[in-house]
């Protein structure tokens, strides 16, 4: 697995499991978020860029523009909004 799905993978780590998905490795440079054995996300290094598969489309990422840490947030927040989780509501 490359170095920044690594860290993309430690930083979502824990919004996962209390969602209720598991990580899954897909191969050298990929990896799949599942919930109930069926693909939630999948996510793959291509060299420079990162691409996100969610619900048929495909979503790139230039690696040099975005970081670990902020695609990881492009993640939960799309999990979080998909699964009806709202952070403010969680708060109160």
């Amino acid at each position: 697995m490359s170095d920044y799905l690594d860290q993309v993978k430690d930083a979502i780590r824990a919004e996962i499991t209390k969602n209720g998905l598991k990580i899954e490795s897909r191969g050298k440079n990929s990896f799949a978020l599942t919930k109930e054995g069926a693909d939630f996300m999948i996510v793959r290094d291509s060299d420079e860029q990162v691409e996100i598969s969610y619900k048929g489309q495909r979503y790139q990422y230039d690696k040099y523009y975005t970081k670990p840490q902020h695609l990881a947030q492009v993640i939960t927040n799309v999990m979080n909004a998909a699964l009806g989780i709202n952070k403010q509501a969680e708060g109160k």
